[in-house]
């Protein structure tokens, strides 16, 4: 009889194929979400086996054994001794990398003595082949005492087989081994026969594990006292136990190896994957072949998602400008235009950047040149707090830090994950560019430096690079503020060099989409309506009267309409809470060289930085708002004075304000996905203090170092 809503679990090694299995399973069928109480993905499909008996596959994190050292393989561990509430598999696909068979036959061997139902699906076939490793598949299912399958997810081979023979294992058609692969029981026989009396049924090596990791486990305090009585009645060590398994599975292995393995001499010709190796982690070109991939993606980023990015904003605004020109002038039809309607598109405009972003990172991954900047990287990193798997998220940044702080989630270490979520938002992001190439225009001198070098440039390129220095120093400091002490280990393996899978880098571009769409949107479109709110009223008073005077000058002067109503918004933000709220801060900001206008800047900017040119648009009076002509609002700017006739925008006022929005954490849908992350209020509030801190002081410092 089928079994009704099969589970199967989907382990492996990493590198081991795993991602591409389960997408050939799956296809667009797959959820995304996370596990509960940790920050690593949960991935899960479902897929109609042969037989016609549709299965849900969970796709659980990579790991080399069932000794868990990270938060990711503590995930696959417990899901395997079956102390996950939410899943309880009832069959495990484990993928055996063909072209690394010793390593990956121990997590093999471990899963077949836990007596789950197992089919082991053999990746890496022609590269096996490749390297002159021949395995006879009918004795290596012989000696293992499990069903084996040859598959080869990239190119779709071997997937029917493998359903197959997952249908006759859900039939019941393959029995699990009833002897174990190594003899258990001799390594602590007395202790695991005390086990399996409080938990009958279990088996011998899964005993081992209750004695081994119970701390661990959902069970209540009776049974882990006595469990601990256990341990101290059969002097039972957990490290002995442990290497004398490993010890005796490795032996074990030999032998499997040796009947149905067959293995070149070693001292065979250099692969191409060494041979490209020696190139790109050389010591000098390494690196520099490295800083021109981050350059080509960091240009790629921006040249690509400009066009989609244009085209979604033109869309919005068209629709804005339409709809706001349809709906009587009323609160409501406000609220619709510049507030659901902005924060819609304020949501949507990055959706672009972040498909291409990891679209450009998938494929990094699949050619398996991501692994090695992490390798590159990682003595520097280590040196600030960080480890070499810290660069991605850090680069990601600098197109966005949303999906960047998303993409920290493949660091394993807690502390180091922590401070790569706090430095990120100091790399500058694209959303900083608009306010850089304004401000630069306006108080930069435009001309050349050694004959050739524009000043502007190079101040623009100082801007990134000091974000990323400063991100560096930040984690020096703050690593010695984090009292996290999980142990760091920088465990990789460097994988083949492959062509990437053109599938699995569409699905994904899809998944973080509707990742970001879904969760982090949420929060743009509640704090775009605050900020709209914010913006539209204010003490009824005090806005009634502005209006008033304004209506009067438009009768007046009919022929000035527009102006006029420029004018008017003006004032009437200048009225608002948000305009109270700048002029309140004014006092704060003005050791800065900042008005109460930029002060209202910076509050709309945190909605996000772009939006400081819109609101100087509207501020100033330029026909046309947003869409006004950039020199046109650069004039405006230039000529803008104070109380008492000073200009606004020096060079001292102009490169501290660039400091400031290079510093400072003026983005709610970064803090938000922080939250996100890191599941507590704690890290996105000290996030806020510490960047706005430091911009303030840096700033400071440079209005008057230059005035």
């Amino acid at each position: 009889m089928k079994k009704k809503n099969l589970q199967i679990a989907l382990v492996g090694n990493p590198n081991s194929g795993k991602s591409s299995l389960f997408n050939a399973l799956t296809g667009m069928n797959q959820k995304v979400g996370n596990f509960p109480g940790v920050t690593v993905d949960k991935k899960s499909g479902t897929t109609e086996l042969s037989s016609g008996l549709m299965v849900n596959i969970i796709d659980l994190p990579g790991t080399y054994s069932l000794y868990p050292k990270r938060g990711d393989e503590w995930v696959t561990y417990r899901v395997l001794l079956n102390q996950d509430d939410a899943i309880k598999p009832d069959m495990v696909v484990l993928l055996a990398d063909a072209s690394n068979l010793k390593r990956n036959l121990l997590f093999c061997s471990q899963i077949i003595d836990l007596k789950i139902p197992v089919v082991i699906a053999l990746t890496m076939m022609d590269l096996s082949r490749k390297k002159g490793i021949e395995i006879d598949i009918e004795e290596l299912e012989r000696k293992l005492g499990v069903p084996v399958v040859p598959v080869n997810p990239r190119k779709n081979k071997g997937i029917p087989q493998l359903k197959k023979v997952i249908a006759q294992t859900a039939q019941q058609l393959y029995q699990t081994p009833v002897r174990d692969f190594i003899e258990n029981k001799t390594l602590a026989d007395a202790a695991i026969n005390d086990v399996q009396e409080i938990f009958p049924g279990v088996s011998d090596y899964t005993a081992i594990h209750y004695l081994i990791n119970h701390e661990n486990f959902n069970f209540d305090n009776n049974t882990h006292g006595k469990i601990e009585n256990i341990e101290a009645a059969n002097n039972f060590n957990h490290t002995k136990v442990q290497a004398e398994e490993i010890m005796q599975r490795y032996s074990r292995i030999k032998q499997v190896m040796l009947n149905s393995v067959s293995e070149p001499d070693p001292m065979q010709k250099t692969m191409f994957t060494e041979k490209l190796d020696n190139v790109l982690l050389n010591r000098k070109w390494g690196y520099l072949i490295l800083i021109a991939v981050l350059f080509l993606l960091f240009q790629s980023v921006f040249w690509l998602a400009q066009f989609p990015m244009d085209a979604i904003d033109w869309t919005f605004s068209q629709f804005s400008s339409r709809l706001g020109g349809i709906l009587p002038q009323a609160w409501w039809s406000d609220l619709l235009v510049n507030g659901i309607l902005a924060g819609l598109s304020g949501i949507l405009v990055f959706v672009p950047q972040i498909m291409i972003l990891f679209g450009l990172i998938t494929i990094l991954e699949d050619t398996g040149y991501m692994a090695r900047i992490s390798f590159l990287t990682d003595k520097l990193m280590r040196k600030v707090g960080l480890n070499g798997k810290s660069v991605m998220p850090m680069i990601s940044g600098f197109a966005c830090a949303v999906p960047a702080i998303m993409s920290a989630r493949n660091i394993e270490n807690k502390k180091e994950r922590l401070l790569t979520i706090l430095i990120t938002p100091l790399m500058s992001c694209s959303a900083r560019l608009p306010v850089y190439t304004i401000l630069i225009a306006l108080v930069i001198p435009k001309k050349l430096v050694f004959g050739f070098m524009s000043l502007q440039g190079l101040v623009m390129m100082g801007l990134y690079i000091m974000g990323l220095v400063m991100a560096l120093i930040v984690s020096y400091v703050a690593k010695w503020f984090i009292k996290l002490q999980e142990k760091s280990f920088f465990i990789l393996e460097l994988p083949m060099y492959r062509a990437p899978r053109w599938n699995n880098v569409f699905v994904t571009m899809v998944s973080k989409a509707k990742i970001f769409v879904r969760d982090a949107g949420r929060v743009i479109i509640v704090i775009s309506l605050i900020l709209w709110a914010l913006s539209y009223f204010g003490p009824s008073e005090k806005m009634n009267s502005v209006a008033k005077y304004y209506d009067q000058q438009i009768q007046n002067n009919p022929q000035n309409t527009n102006a006029i109503n420029k004018q008017k918004q003006s004032a009437l933000l200048e009225h608002s809470y948000a305009g109270i709220l700048g002029k309140t801060i004014e006092p704060v900001i003005r050791p800065l060289g900042y008005d109460w206008k930029i002060g209202i800047a910076l509050i709309t900017s945190f909605a996000a930085r772009e939006v400081f040119v819109g609101t100087m648009a509207t501020l100033y009076s330029v026909d046309g708002g947003k869409d006004a002509d950039p020199q046109t609002l650069r004039q405006r700017m230039d000529s803008a004075k104070r109380d008492d006739g000073t200009k606004v925008y020096t060079l001292a006022a102009g490169v501290s304000l660039m400091i400031f929005y290079m510093l400072a954490m003026q983005c709610m849908s970064t803090l938000a996905v922080v939250y996100r992350e890191t599941k507590s209020w704690k890290w996105p509030i000290i996030q806020l203090i510490y960047m706005t801190g430091l911009a303030y002081i840096m700033s400071f410092i440079a209005y008057q170092l230059l005035k």
